[in-house]
Formats: C-alpha cells, structure tokens, sequence
C-alpha cells in the first residue's frame, strides 16, 4: 500500500458519519496531483523559512509573533481548497494557511514589522492577525488574538450566509464556505461553545479547523482538558466530525477537500481535529525551552511534516525548491525591513467608518399626527427599517414570534417578517453580540437585543475585543454596522438583576456609539440613524420610560415622526429654556429636571444629551458659559461615572465662566438597586433631590 492510500484509509477510519465519509475525493498518483504536493512543499519551505529568518533576526522582529513551524500541512491544504468567494477566520500562528490563500510572504512580514505599508492593520496588530477584502482571495474579517473569541464572529458569517442564502441576496459561482480556525487550548472557552451550539441549531456552513499541538503556552493538554476537540464536539448534535493527522499533508488535504465538499453541498457544520507537532515557540517572546523538556520537543520533532512531504518527492526537484524559498525569503525579508515607519499622524485614522447621517431630516411631527409611546416608537422604526433593507434582521431572547421581547418591544414582527429574519436565541449574551461581527463582514445588517443592561456583560469580551477594534486594526476595511439595544434603569421595583445602569461602562469602550434617548420622537429618529450608521451603537433604552407610566413622564409620550425622520447622532436638545444656571442630562433625569425646575421658574435651562457618545460637548459648553452654573444629572451611581467625568470636561473648558464649582448628582454608590420600592426610591435621585440641589446651585 502506497503512503498516500494508507493516508485515504486511516482518514476514512476518522471520519464520525458516513454520509461525510462518502464525500472524500481519493486522489490517485496521478500528474496533477504530484504537481499539488511540489506546490505544497513549495509553500511549507516558504512557511519554515520565514519561520528560520524571524528567529535568526529576533532584534529586528522585535514584535511578538507566532509561526507555523510544525501545522504547515494542514494550514496549506485549507488554503489551497479556499475559493475567493469563501469567508476565514485564520488564527495567530496560520502563517502557512495565508501563503496557501496567495498571500506573499513580504506581505506578511509587513505585518510582522509592523510596518505603514502593512494591508491588514497598517501597523496596528502583531503578525498573522490579518484581516482582507482583496479580490481573488478569501474574505478575512477582524478577529482579536483568536483564544476562542473568534468562534462566535465567524459562525456569525456563516448565520449571514445562510440568511442572505435564503433571501436570494447571495450571489457567488458556488456556495460559499466559512472556515473557523483556532488551536486546541481555546476550544475550552465557553464562547466556543455558545457557538457550536448556534451553529448546530440552525445548521450553518461552517468548519471549525482545531489544530491541537498538545500546548497551550506552557499548560499540557493534560493538565487543561478532559478529551480533545474530536471528543468534545460529538456532544454537540448534528455537528460531523474529521480526525486527521494534520503533519501529513495528504491526508490533511483530503481531509479538509471531505469537509468542504459537504459543507458547499449540505450547508451544515463540520469540526476537523488535526493533530500537529509544535517545533517553534509558543510566540516569540514565550520561548519552548522554558518550559518543555528535551523528551517532548524530540516527540514532536519526528513529526515534522517537512521531511513527510518531502518524501513523495524528486530530490532534485526539492533541493530546488528548498534554494528558491530560502533565496525569495532573504530577498523579501529585506525589502520589508527597509518598507517605511507607518506615518505617526495616522495614529487617529479608523476609529470609525464615516457615517451618512449629518444633519436631521424628515418629519419630526408629521400634520395630522398621533401620539405614540416609546416602546411603539421603537417597534415602528425597526418595522420600517425591515420593509425598507431586506438584509435587516432582528434577534436576542424573546423577540421572535411567541412573545415580541418581555417589553412586547418586537410585537408582530416576526409574523411581519418571518421567522428567518426575526427570532429568539438562547441565554447567550456574548453570541447576541459578537456574531454581529460576522454578520456585518457578509453584508447582513443586524439589529439584536440584550434583555436588560444588567446582562450585557456576558457580552462585553465580544464588545470589546471584538466589535470596538475592528475598523481601527483593519484600518477601515470592516467597520461592524450593528444596532444593539437594551432596555436599561430602574423603576417599580425590577430589582438588582433589572435596574442596572450601565453607560460608564459602556463609554470607557473606545469604538462604540452610546445612544440614551428620552422620548418618542428622539427615540425612533435616532434608532434610524444608528441603523445607518456604518458603526456599532449601543441603545440604552429606558424602560420606566417606554410606557410613561412612571409619574411625571408624560412627555416622553410624543407625537410620532414620519417612516422618513432621521435624527443624527451627536447632537444634544434644549429641553427648556431658562436665565440662571442648566441642568445637564439624559433618560429619565430629563423628568426629574424638568419638575424640580417648576419650582423656580425661568431660572433653569435643561439640556438633553440623547447621544453619550459621540456628545455634543459644544452645546454643552456653550450652555455653561451662558449661565455660569452647571448640574450634571444621571441615574447612575455617581462615583467614577460619566457624569463625574463630563463635570471635569465642562471644568477644564469652561473654568473662566464659571460662578460656582459643577456639581454632579446621581444615585448613591451601592453595588446593585435594592428590590423593596423605599430602598429604591431612597438610592435614586428624584426630583426633590434635584431640586435642593438646584437651590444650593442659584444661591452659590
């Protein structure tokens, strides 16, 4: 039996389901494919070169950085069978998997020395975290260093895929493919499980590569995890499984050309467990001999795939291709050291996409009008949206058909719009938000929901490391156009686990919008403009305030703007007028302000921010300077907050207008709101709290 039989055998012997052993290709010896395995060695001396030149030259490639010393025949037989209209996610040390897509090693080392010219980040992010649109090439979206996190974003593509499948929006020459790579320390991320759980369930065109050296920086797979990747993932229902010996590149490639060719034909999930040698270094900066012995690094050592390949070979033909890899290799390297610095006055360049959405249009109250309150406000936008964009779609707990979310802020429209475009998810606050990600690289526009803000966190690695970063490190290529809303603030006793307030935290993220509106009109004005923009925005939407049923919010009651109103981000409202000092506020502090003021007529101007971030800091300012004396009001608990920290801004600019120090006032610094109504009552500002203070404020 020749090697490359006993490859086909023993990948057959792997295989989890018959019907995905059926899809095997079995490649005889034949001319094309000897020309595929000198091709492949081509690209692994490429790969073990540059691998040999970063270490001879560690001064220079000063940037940590992993490398593909000992996966690169598996990486090579999934970027050979990558189409340009398929979609990947590569992880941090898939150097060999980006040569094998036809990315040139001196594009690489652009990223390597963090250089100006650099495509994927413009000398943003370390080596091998690349992210491209580049014709002929696959799809490579942002992703963080890839230990777990990127599982949910990429299934994401896949869940977009299949929407813009099934909607007739996908137009590729075959069925595209989203391939998730990631190593075997991370699959014990709970975020990787949100995801497979996701991708089973809806039966999503995905292959999730797992390439397990046995390490995870210096923790053994012994002493991490219970069973392997193969093992873990038959948990998951309906999810095939590939075991592949990933040093071999012919049995890699007819593994990976097996899973491939299902997931294109039957659209459902495939997971390949490639097991590899490590003969490089964690990264650069993590040296092996720190912490494995002489005995494990001569183990993986006789698993080099190098020699494997090499083999098959003619010998000629391979000392030939050896001289050119090593030849190309110098010459590129030194060509990308003497590529120039990126351009220090850069460094502010992508934080976001430009957003259409400048100026206020539309009717804010239309002739013949009725009133609405805010929760409908919020359903008929998001309904008009859906008419209007068929790439739209809607999900998070609750929302589908059933119920309409626990505020009935979705009511009837999934009935409107199907269950393939409005629907519930399971408790799982990180997928809600990052496959956003995902769904955004594939052209899918995304509205989700977070219950309540007391449960965001579950999301907050995605939010940040994901969604906040990705415009900034691709230098502009995938800003994430997503609309996340959640319901926020407390009234009538929701208690510590539905009160919450959480906008300080939300804004110490660089790369997110902040919306909090206070009315009907603003509310359905700003959910189009958050939908447009081309940014992630977060709206906090105050649920005492959806129904106006809290005394003294009336107002928040309006008069519904037309399907065409749209109301920019960024720009602050004068709320009321007045001749004596202003209140600086937001969400239900408008109402609190508002009646404390009647109590001094004429002498209170009150300033409505709607927008947290970007903030309109020049009507602030100039509000400030016109009267001298300033109260910033918010819900939240006031240590450390916002509202602390627009006080020192307002301070700083406007210090020589001043008649009297800016004070603050907000909840009292508790950890949770307490469930009994009194205790709530006695932690929340309310408008005779407001009041005194703005007495102690005009007698200053």
């Amino acid at each position: 039996m020749s090697s490359h039989q006993n490859s086909f055998t023993v990948l057959k012997d792997s295989i989890s389901n018959p019907t995905l052993e059926a899809t095997i290709t079995h490649h005889e010896q034949d001319t094309a494919f000897q020309a595929l395995l000198l091709k492949a060695y081509r690209m692994m001396c490429l790969a073990r070169n540059m691998a040999e030149k970063y270490e001879a030259n560690r001064p220079i490639c000063k940037y940590v950085h992993s490398t593909s010393s000992g996966h690169e025949a598996i990486q090579i037989a999934a970027g050979l069978l990558l189409k340009p209209w398929d979609y990947v996610s590569p992880y941090y040390r898939d150097d060999s998997m980006m040569l094998a897509m036809g990315f040139s090693p001196y594009t690489l080392m652009l990223q390597l020395l963090a250089k100006g010219e650099d495509p994927f980040s413009a000398g943003r992010s370390y080596y091998c975290h690349p992210s491209s649109r580049e014709a002929g090439k696959p799809v490579i979206p942002h992703q963080s260093s890839a230990t777990g996190m990127q599982v949910i974003p990429t299934t994401g593509m896949a869940q977009g895929i299949q929407y813009l499948e099934s909607v007739g929006l996908m137009d590729t020459p075959e069925s595209p493919v989203v391939l998730c790579s990631l190593g075997d320390g991370s699959v014990t991320e709970g975020e990787v499980s949100e995801a497979l759980q996701f991708a089973v369930l809806k039966g999503l065109p995905v292959i999730y590569l797992v390439q397990d050296n046995e390490w995870g920086i210096s923790v053994s797979s012994a002493e991490a995890r219970a069973m392997d990747a193969f093992e873990y993932a038959a948990g998951f229902k309906g999810l095939e499984r590939i075991r592949v010996d990933g040093s071999d590149f012919e049995a890699s490639y007819h593994a990976m050309e097996s899973a491939m060719l299902y997931v294109r034909t039957e659209r459902k999930p495939v997971l390949v467990h490639a097991t590899t040698p490590l003969l490089g270094h964690h990264t650069s900066g993590v040296r092996k001999e720190w912490y494995r012995t002489t005995d494990d690094l001569s183990k993986h050592q006789m698993r080099d795939p190098l020699p494997r390949l090499k083999q098959l070979l003619e010998p000629g033909m391979a000392l030939k291709i050896e001289q050119e890899a090593k030849q190309r290799i110098d010459a590129e390297f030194e060509a990308a050291c003497n590529s120039p610095e990126p351009d220090i006055t850069t460094v502010a360049d992508h934080v976001f996409a430009p957003t259409p959405i400048a100026e206020e249009v539309g009717e804010r109250i239309p002739v013949n009008g009725s009133k609405v309150v805010m929760v409908d406000a919020a359903l008929h936008a998001i309904e008009e949206i859906m008419h209007a964009y068929p790439e739209a779609i809607l999900f998070g707990q609750d929302v589908g058909r059933r119920l309409g979310g626990v505020f009935r802020e979705a009511a009837t429209l999934a009935e409107k719009f199907g269950d393939h475009r409005v629907y519930n998810t399971a408790i799982q606050e990180a997928y809600i938000i990052g496959s956003t990600v995902g769904l955004s690289a594939v052209g899918v526009k995304p509205i989700v929901e977070v219950q309540f803000a007391d449960y965001i966190y579950p999301g907050f690695n995605q939010l940040v490391s994901e969604i906040s970063k990705s415009c900034y490190l691709t230098a502009g290529k995938f800003p994430i156009q997503t609309l996340i809303r959640v319901p926020i603030g407390a009234y009538g006793g929701g208690g510590p686990y539905h009160s919450g307030s959480v906008e300080s935290t939300l804004l110490s993220i660089k790369g997110i919008k902040i919306v909090y509106p206070s009315n009907a009109a603003d509310l359905k004005g700003l959910m189009k403009a958050a939908f447009l923009d081309p940014n992630p925005v977060v709206m906090l939407e105050h649920k005492g305030l959806y129904w106006s049923k809290v005394p003294g919010t009336l107002e928040a009651m309006t008069i519904e703007p037309a399907a065409d109103y749209i109301l920019p981000l960024g720009k602050g409202r004068v709320v009321q007028e007045g001749d004596g000092m202003c209140i600086i506020t937001y969400g239900m502090g408008v109402y609190w302000a508002k009646a404390a003021a009647a109590a001094y007529p004429g002498k209170v101007e009150i300033i409505d921010l709607r927008t947290l971030y970007p903030l309109d800091e020049e009507l602030i300012f100039a509000t400030v300077r016109k009267h001298g004396k300033c109260l910033v009001l918010t819900e939240e608990q006031l240590n450390n907050s916002f509202a602390e920290s627009l006080a020192g801004r307002i301070s700083l600019e406007c210090f020589r207008a001043l008649d009297a120090p800016v004070m603050t006032m907000g909840a009292m610094d508790l950890p949770a709101v307490p469930l009994n109504m009194a205790l709530e009552k006695e932690m929340l500002p309310n408008a005779e709290k407001v009041g005194a203070k703005i007495g102690e404020l005009l007698r200053y």
